[in-house]
This record gives structure tokens, C-alpha cells and sequence, in this order.
């Protein structure tokens, strides 16, 4: 049996827990590591299996979760949602690295048109807090939130340079605990070593195998890598990846913020290339990164979350034994920090979400323990990278037709009419499907995902084009007004569909909403009636998970 990891350990409640921690707490963070270590959905008795719950805990602590908007039941299966990241995006926020140096990043993936990802240390190991990804047939998987091994990555090694002793000996103990990895579920196992001289690599044909079965071992790589100011992975993590990285100082301390790094494959970029080809446009990158974070203003506060410990009461109340109170109130002692707030007394915290100082103490005491907060000299708080553990990885990579899927088809369920979401094509002149939800009826609309139709004769186009800068049609300037599109039958006979925009952060229109139906079943004056305030609601919520989603990652239309 592999080694139970750190996570496993201190996820478990009643292993080694202080007697201050709050047990639903342990057991609910337990519950969403599982889930995002799974990739984001498992059925409750599989849930039971891995976190060694009771069923009725099991239960009980997904329907508080689901409560909270964290997970939904889909079928049999519980399935994280979208608003689980703002746990994640309350760390990010804290953190400020990639509000002020994403866009370099992504500027640099774009000049080079490889991967460049931002990391963090977290304990022995790196964990990525931004990835500006290309989009080709062989890419980088890696997701905002994956925990790597540090001896493992390039970054790995940038970030050992300022290790003390205490950190080697954890280190040490993990590898002589752990010598496969099991604990690291973002990346492959590690490979037996193999004498295969064929090899044409430089190095070993087994990548990632152990640090003193390599020449060049880990501290081999550390000291190389404090001398140059830079590193190399070369095939660590897997057969054909590689990648280059350089440090990004604090101003402050001079001590290493993150590590930027270049990630490509060897069909593009041997290792030995990547030092002549990517590295000086890289240091170029960082420098101006530097210069961000020094002459970067100091953050203003953001509004702190209200009225939570009020509305936990109220669940409590409405649904008794089944809403776990004291999970809900933990898990919101977490979205107390953000920008302007990366540190936190416990007033302030208890001020911040409603909570009685005893509260919040115990909550934060029970996230001390499960590594998720960090208590500090002046007696403050942090959150730590360990906080993106709880759902952050599989959902950073969504989109916008998965995002909506649930959506639609609830409303459809609603409604008992079919449900679509479409965007607008590159030229502007046709619409695309990108999601769809059916019903049952014998007379109903189905048109596949991927389908294209003329936009103005469309009231999904329609709304799509009421956005646009252009001068508009009369048409289009009452559908802009009014706020969304009514077509009558012009695209088919005895068809009639209404549509209304979703939004992204900015208020900018992204795609379109409809809901379909047939002349003989509703009036345009039932259309609008009974349909739009269905449409507008379902895009509200479509709305607020994409906000949610795409506060610190990309998610694409379609």
C-alpha cells in the first residue's frame, strides 16, 4: 500500500486532531479533497470509501456543502461546482502574484507561443498559481492549484535554494515515505530506472526516478541552480517535457515571490536549447515582473463577505440535523482574507464573516491543523497555497458550455421546453451551438451542438449582435434595449425562441441564452410572460458561476 500522505493524515479526523478543531470541519475539507482529487465528482459511497466516513456523515456533509453552492448532485454522483473556487480565489486574492504579473505571463506565452506558468512553494513541493497554456493537440495538462514535487520541477529546485535544514529533513522524510509519488496525484508515477543505452536523452531514460539514482541528483540541481540564478527540468516529470524557469524576488525581502517558468516538449526545444532560445526573453519577462510588484500600489481592502454567520443560522433552522452549521461557518472563515486582507487578526476575522470570536478561533485553529492557514509572530493569519486543494484544480480548466450544461438543463426541466447556449462565430455572421438541453415532447426543437445558423435571423444571433460597437439596426437597438430578443417564426415555420445575453466580469456579452417553443403551445405574450423571467434567472446564475470561475483563470466560450 502506498503511504498515507500528509493531506490523507490530516484530513482524517480523530488522526492526531487537536482537541480545539472542529470535527465537522476536518471531515467536510476531507470530503472536498477527495472530491477534487478525483477530478471533481464520485459517488457518495465512493466518498465514503476514501475518507473512511459513516454514509449518514457522508450525506450530511454534501448536503451542507450543496447547501453552500460548493457541490450539486448530478444523478447518483456529487459533483463540485463552480462557486467552490472562491475559496481558491480568496487565497489568490490574498496573495496578489497573479492579479499583477498574470498578464506578463500570458504576454509571454504569446511571444514565445509556448506554456508559462507562475508557482508557489508549498511545503517540499510547487504548486502553480497561473498557467497561460497553448492550444494544440500536445499541451501541458498541468492546472492552477496542481501540487508538484519539488525535486521534480525546475522550480522545485529555485525554491530549495533558500531551504533550512528543517526543510531538507521534511523532504528527506517524504521521499524515504513516499518514493513513488502517490501523494502527488498531479503527476506520473515515478519510473523504475532503465539501462537502456539506446537512450539518445541526456538524461536517464527513467524520468523523475529517484534523486541519488540520477547523476544529476537533486542537490546536485539545487546548487547549480543557486549558482546560475536559473533551472532546467529535463524530462522530470514525464518523457518529453521540459521546461526552463528563473526566480521572481520580492522587492521587500529579495526572497523568492514565485517562480516563473517556459514549459514545452522535446520535439520543440531540447533542454539544451532551451537555455540559448527561451531563457534571455524569459529573464527579460521577470525583470519586468519585478518591477511590477516594486512600484505595484498598495492594495485597497475589498468589501468583506456579510451577513454569513446570519445566513448559516437561518439554514440551520430551515433544514435541521441535515446542515451541518459548523462546517459551513469554517469553510467561510476562509473568504474573511483577500486583496488587502492576506493577513488577518482573529477580530478582524470574526468581524469579517459575523462569527463569535470562539468561533472563529476554533475554525482557524482546525485550518492551522489541516495546513490550510498559517499562524504568524504578530498574531495574524494567512491562508496557504493549500488552500486551492479544496476544488480548485479540476475546475480551473472549465468552459463556459460545461459551466452553463446543469443550467440548462434544469431550465429546460422548468420550463418543459428545449434550452440553448450559443456564441458568435469569428465573422460575425453566423451563430454556433455550444450547449443544448432536450425535453420529452414528441414536437420539440433539437439542434446539435456545433450546429451554425444565420445570427440575424436568430434571436440568439440577435442578442449577440445587440453588443456589438457597430452601428446598429433598429432591430437590434429595441433588442439591446429591452434586454433581450424575440424571433417568431423567420427562422422556420411555428417556431418561436426568445434569448437573453450572459455576461462576463467586465459586463461584456459572451454568449446567448434561448428558450424554444412552438407556435401552437405559447403566444408572444406568453413567450415573454412566462419564459423570460426563467431566462434572465438562469442567466443570472450562469453569470455568477462565470464570475466565480474566471476571477483568476481563463474559461473559454465555447
Amino acid at each position: 500500500m502506498p503511504a498515507m500522505t500528509a493531506v490523507d493524515a490530516d484530513a482524517r479526523a480523530g488522526a492526531g486532531t487537536p482537541g480545539e478543531a472542529v470535527g465537522p470541519l476536518v471531515r467536510g475539507v476531507a470530503v472536498l479533497r477527495r472530491l477534487t482529487e478525483a477530478g471533481g465528482t464520485l459517488s457518495p459511497s465512493a466518498l465514503e470509501r476514501a475518507t473512511g466516513l459513516a454514509r449518514s456523515t457522508v450525506d450530511r456533509i454534501t448536503g451542507t456543502l450543496g447547501r453552500m453552492g460548493y457541490v450539486r448532485l448530478d444523478g447518483r454522483d456529487v459533483v463540485l461546482t463552480p462557486r467552490v473556487m472562491e475559496l481558491g480565489n480568496a487565497y489568490l486574492a490574498a496573495l496578489r502574484l497573479p492579479a499583477l504579473l498574470d498578464a506578463r505571463a500570458d504576454a509571454l506565452a504569446d511571444e514565445l507561443d509556448e506554456s508559462v506558468s507562475l508557482a508557489v512553494a508549498d511545503l517540499d513541493g510547487i504548486r502553480f498559481i497561473h498557467q497561460a497554456t497553448r492550444r494544440r493537440a500536445l499541451s501541458v495538462s498541468f492546472r492552477i492549484g496542481d501540487l508538484l514535487p519539488a525535486e521534480r520541477t525546475a522550480p522545485g529546485a529555485l525554491f530549495a535554494t533558500e531551504w533550512t535544514e528543517p526543510d531538507w529533513t521534511r523532504w528527506r522524510e517524504r521521499r524515504a515515505e513516499d518514493a513513488q509519488d502517490a501523494s502527488f496525484p498531479a503527476v506520473p508515477p515515478r519510473a523504475e530506472p532503465t539501462n537502456d543505452s539506446s537512450s539518445t536523452s541526456s538524461k536517464p531514460s527513467a524520468p523523475g526516478s529517484s534523486p541519488g539514482s540520477c547523476a544529476d541528483s537533486f542537490t546536485e540541481r539545487v546548487e547549480r541552480a543557486r549558482r546560475d540564478g536559473w533551472a532546467v527540468d529535463d524530462q522530470l516529470i514525464e518523457p518529453g517535457l521540459v521546461a526552463v524557469s528563473v526566480p521572481v524576488r520580492d522587492p521587500g525581502t529579495g526572497r523568492v515571490a514565485c517562480v516563473a517558468s517556459v514549459v514545452s516538449h522535446t520535439s520543440r526545444h531540447s533542454a539544451a536549447d532551451l537555455r540559448t532560445s527561451l531563457l534571455p526573453r524569459l529573464r527579460t519577462a521577470v525583470r519586468a515582473m519585478e518591477t511590477d510588484l516594486r512600484t505595484a500600489p498598495a492594495p485597497e481592502p475589498g468589501p468583506a463577505p456579510a451577513g454569513l454567520a446570519t445566513w448559516t443560522t437561518a439554514s440551520k433552522h430551515e433544514l435541521g440535523r441535515d446542515f451541518v452549521e459548523s462546517l459551513a461557518r469554517g469553510l467561510t472563515v476562509l473568504t474573511a482574507f483577500g486583496e488587502g486582507r492576506s493577513a488577518l487578526p482573529l477580530t478582524e476575522v470574526a468581524r469579517a464573516t459575523g462569527l463569535s470570536r470562539a468561533t472563529a478561533r476554533r475554525a482557524l485553529l482546525t485550518h492551522e491543523h489541516l495546513g490550510l492557514v498559517t499562524a504568524r509572530p504578530d498574531r495574524t493569519f494567512t491562508l496557504t497555497p493549500r488552500v486551492l486543494d479544496l476544488g480548485f484544480p479540476p475546475l480551473s480548466r472549465t468552459t463556459l458550455p460545461r459551466l452553463a450544461e446543469p443550467h440548462l438543463r434544469a431550465l429546460a426541466d422548468a420550463v418543459r421546453e428545449p434550452t440553448a447556449l450559443a456564441v458568435l462565430t469569428s465573422d460575425g455572421k453566423e451563430i454556433q451551438y455550444t450547449a443544448g438541453a432536450g425535453t420529452s415532447r414528441v414536437l420539440t426543437v433539437r439542434i446539435a451542438v456545433g450546429t451554425r445558423l444565420p445570427a440575424t435571423a436568430t434571436s440568439l444571433g440577435r442578442v449577440l449582435l445587440a453588443d456589438s460597437a457597430a452601428p446598429l439596426s433598429p432591430t437590434l437597438t429595441e433588442v439591446r434595449s429591452q434586454g433581450y430578443a424575440l424571433v417568431d417564426e423567420e427562422l422556420e415555420s411555428g417556431l418561436r425562441s426568445i434569448a437573453v445575453p450572459v455576461r462576463d466580469r467586465t459586463g461584456r456579452t459572451v454568449a446567448a441564452l434561448n428558450v424554444s417553443t412552438h407556435a401552437a403551445r405559447r403566444t408572444l405574450r406568453d413567450v415573454v410572460a412566462d419564459l423570460l423571467p426563467a431566462l434572465h434567472a438562469t442567466a443570472a446564475r450562469i453569470q455568477q458561476d462565470l464570475h466565480t470561475a474566471s476571477r483568476f483563470t481563463h474559461v473559454p466560450p465555447s
